[in-house]
């Protein structure tokens, strides 16, 4: 491991983790070499050694404080209008060849040249590909660049550092119980790294104060990664009594490192992560309970003396209003000039109170960030919640529901504890047995590493068939999706990986899966986020759309005869540059799904502008409206939704059964400093969007991944489901169950089981029409899991707003071209319908309270 670049990449701010390349190419494109270092003095004597002939990709290597370096510092192609103004000017009339001067950049100071495509194989794989190793400098280029990235206090990066340059050595790829034990040695080796450092043993040492300085910050960062907060704090504080001495630039980064530091630590030992409450939620009326103020006190006065030195800065400013809020002294203390006002975080519209019952209904979950499913695994009528984490010696949890409503974590009984790890998950069908299985999606940000297929065994096991299927060939992932894309009546399966070909795997007679996607042309490389299907032409057959973390998302249309045509820029979907989570989904019920996708924005400062109704410099997530004749309508700004947020878990689901379809986003990043706030927005008649957020309770501060819609009480609305957690030990959180205040509207909960179509009836759509107060309206629905990352019940509930009237449905089954229709159907009841069935059956789901009694017959 080169410590001195991991120490001083860390400590410049060079550690934003999103991997962001360029937007697709506007104009012309360039191919160039850079070297970072630390001051212009060093930048002046790399650039005289390369004048004297020393090897451009060798001094990268050896010398640049960028992650670049790895790859002999060579970023592109990349579009020059998507580069930051100080690196345009310094390109601008260099012939191949040529060097530039000295240029201040973000991470320091750059010695930059032009290089020919073919040069390009001499130092490894571009920047563009590069995945975390170059997010750094590739954030800091952006021209969009204005954009200030949060500061990564986490110790996240340098684990996932560690873990690359070890990758390969062993059979951690497809063993589990390995990579568990090779991350906790990779951690202490890591440790013992920085000690002989700062002792000056064992070869390498700190020779210079911002040597010793950005060490002691590494030391920091390893602590903070376990959650050992006053460890932490001790090492940063050595950093900044040394950075004050020596009178260097590390100075202020000290500062907020020690203020995000503490307020981390105010919040763990004030119980914020095991039992968040009412504390977490962003509101206008925000109010600490805290048993011990002394850390928040420390933090409110590192990022105030922060902000003398620097008073715009939005990020600290948006931290110094959160710690006050946690204190209990927002906004009254908060320095007139620094105040976020209360008005910013109201609500236009009330929704009712939706509250955490997660722990009344023995639903105590406590984990970093990871997937979520729920649905009914045992076939009894009860949601089960199944749950993952991305800590590789982390189990899978199986949430069964019993008999009186409570939650029983049955994953040992069921074969899932050894499971480890898995940053997503998604459920299915896929043998067509009447039993859903789990596949469970793994080394997303970190390496290439195993899927695990889970076949249910109906009998409360479940078996890992991943290598017997012919799926265990490893990729870093969280997305996938299954989709009949042949119209055979077996779920196949599409995989989105991160910097490698995407998979599609055709489930053959035999059980078996076979990759397909050369052949079907859907095998681009790309840094995919997020995967999803539907049949967006009504042609009857599955289309395909992934969401790529720089650069354009792709559109594959279905040509009905085993391959795919990528229409993306052409039909209108190119993406926000910086896709994540997505989905097809119909808000405007019209009966064409369209397109939401996910902008991931790691910008506490682009937050903190939105809130004070600044100009924004990233780019929004995106909605894109079908249109019916192949093509879409980038309407995001129309229906209020121009926002630019860091989302990652999101789905959507209806939460006032108003029949549409409402979004909730999760938020943040592995940065203990990316604290903002998820948020619920309503959906007003297909029109607009409303930010509901903080009237529903529901704006949980910290890291918001897996995201579900159920109506697990059987009441006739749907509660959410949230899991909630960072990407480090130190960051864990509890599972969030927001119970839904109920709205009396009327509604329909549809479950379709298919026959010559997969049983599971994914693909499956649902058309129910209603008279109400303004008229006959129809509602539409695909069956899916939902968002790309967490995953409601395939049953479809549907809301049918007030006073519904002449109830009746429609059942489309793309495999077999049929439709049934059903006139009269009672309304406020579950209803099961098989495919070629001529009546529907009314399924007895019984009252299940999500506030139930404990073993000790005490509610808790």
């Amino acid at each position: 491991m080169n410590t001195r670049l991991a120490l001083i990449a860390t400590a410049l701010l060079v550690a934003a983790l999103v991997p962001v390349r360029s937007q697709a190419p506007q104009g012309q494109t360039i191919l160039f070499r850079i070297i970072v270092v630390e001051s212009p003095d060093a930048a002046q004597r790399v650039r005289e050694q390369l004048i004297a002939g020393e090897n451009f990709p060798a001094l990268a290597q050896r010398l640049s404080v960028d992650a670049t370096g790895r790859n002999g510092g060579l970023i592109g192609p990349v579009a020059i209008t998507d580069l930051r103004g100080e690196l345009r000017t310094a390109l601008e009339g260099l012939r191949s060849g040529e060097l530039s001067g000295v240029v201040r950049v973000p991470t320091g100071f750059a010695i930059l040249k032009i290089v020919p495509s073919e040069e390009a194989s001499a130092g490894g794989q571009s920047s563009t590909d590069s995945g975390i190793m170059g997010s750094g400098f590739a954030n800091a280029l952006s021209a969009s660049g204005g954009v200030k990235y949060v500061f990564d206090i986490s110790g996240y990066i340098e684990t996932v550092l560690s873990l690359r340059q070890v990758r390969g050595r062993t059979d951690a790829d497809e063993n589990l119980p390995t990579l568990c034990e090779l991350r906790t040695q990779l951690l202490t080796s890591a440790q013992g790294l920085v000690a002989k450092t700062l002792a000056g043993t064992g070869g390498s040492t700190a020779t210079t104060p911002i040597d010793l300085a950005v060490t002691y910050f590494l030391k920091g960062q390893l602590h903070a990664y376990e959650g050992k907060m006053k460890e932490a704090i001790e090492a940063f504080e050595q950093g900044r009594r040394i950075a004050v001495s020596d009178a260097n630039d590390l100075l202020p980064q000290m500062e907020q490192a020690l203020g995000v530091a503490h307020l981390h630590k105010a919040e763990m030992e004030n119980g914020f992560f095991h039992a968040p409450g009412e504390r977490c939620l962003l509101s206008d009326h925000l109010n600490g309970q805290l048993d011990n103020n002394a850390d928040v006190a420390k933090a409110i006065e590192y990022f105030t003396t922060y902000l003398k030195g620097n008073p715009d800065e939005l990020e600290v400013r948006w931290l110094l209003n959160v710690a006050h809020m946690f204190q209990g002294t927002y906004p009254d203390k908060v320095p007139k000039a620094q105040l976020i006002p209360p008005d910013a975080f109201k609500s236009t519209e009330d929704v009712g109170r939706f509250v955490d019952v997660s722990t009344q209904s023995g639903l105590e979950s406590f984990s970093a960030s990871g997937g979520v499913i729920v649905d009914d695994f045992d076939n009894d009528g009860r949601f089960d919640v199944v749950t993952s984490s991305i800590l590789s010696c982390d189990a899978m949890r199986l949430f069964k529901r019993a008999g009186n409503g409570r939650f029983v974590d049955q994953a040992e009984k069921a074969g899932l504890h050894t499971q480890l790890g898995g940053l997503n998950m998604v459920q299915t069908d896929y043998n067509n047995d009447g039993n859903l299985d789990i596949l469970v999606l793994r080394g997303a940000w970190e390496t290439p590493q195993r899927k695990s297929l889970l076949r249910n065994n109906g009998d409360g096991t479940f078996t890992d068939v991943t290598a017997a299927s012919g799926l265990m060939k490893v990729s870093g992932t969280q997305a996938a999706v299954w989709v009949d894309i042949d119209n055979d009546g077996r779920l196949d399966l599409f995989v989105g990986n991160e910097s490698s070909p995407a998979q599609l795997f055709r489930n053959k007679p035999d059980g078996t899966f076979e990759d397909i996607a050369e052949k079907a042309g859907v095998n681009k490389s790309a840094f995919s986020k997020g995967v999803t299907a539907a049949d967006y032409d009504n042609d009857g057959w599955q289309d395909l759309y992934v969401s790529n973390l720089g650069g354009t998302n792709f559109l594959y249309h279905n040509n009905r005869n085993g391959t795919f045509t990528e229409l993306g820029e052409g039909a209108g979907v190119p993406g926000p540059g910086q896709g994540f989570p997505t989905w097809f989904f119909d808000y405007d019920n019209d009966g064409y799904p369209d397109i939401f996708v996910g902008s991931f924005v790691t910008s506490v400062d682009e937050v903190a502008r939105a809130y004070l109704k600044m100009p924004r410099n990233g780019n929004t997530l995106k909605l894109y409206r079908n249109l019916g004749d192949g093509s879409f309508q980038d309407v995001t700004r129309q229906v209020g939704l121009d926002r630019v947020m860091m989302v990652m878990g999101a789905n959507f689901g209806d939460i006032d059964n108003d029949g549409f379809l409402d979004l909730y986003l999760g938020t943040g990043n592995p940065s203990y400093a990316a604290i903002v706030g998820s948020k619920l927005f309503r959906n007003k008649d297909g029109k607009s969007f409303v930010d509901v957020t903080s009237s529903s309770g529901t704006g949980e501060l910290h890291k918001g991944h897996g995201v579900a819609f159920a109506d697990l009480d059987h009441d006739g609305d749907e509660e959410i489901v949230f899991k909630v957690g960072g990407a480090t030990p130190g960051d864990a959180h509890a599972l969030r169950l927001f119970e839904n205040p109920g709205h009396r509207n009327d509604w329909l909960t549809v479950k379709l089981v298919g026959v010559k179509s997969n049983r599971a009836a994914i693909g499956a759509r649902i058309i129910v029409t209603v008279d109400g107060p303004s008229g006959r309206r129809s509602f539409h629905r695909t069956v899916s899991p939902g968002g790309s990352f967490g995953a409601s019940p395939l049953q479809q509930h549907i809301g049918l707003g007030s006073n519904a009237r002449n109830v009746d449905v429609e059942v489309w089954w793309p495999t077999s071209n049929t439709r049934q229709r059903f006139s009269n159907v009672g309304k406020n009841q579950f209803i099961e319908v098989t495919e070629f069935a001529d009546n529907y059956k009314p399924l007895q789901r019984g009252p299940l309270p999500l506030r139930v009694s404990n073993v000790n017959g005490t509610s808790k």
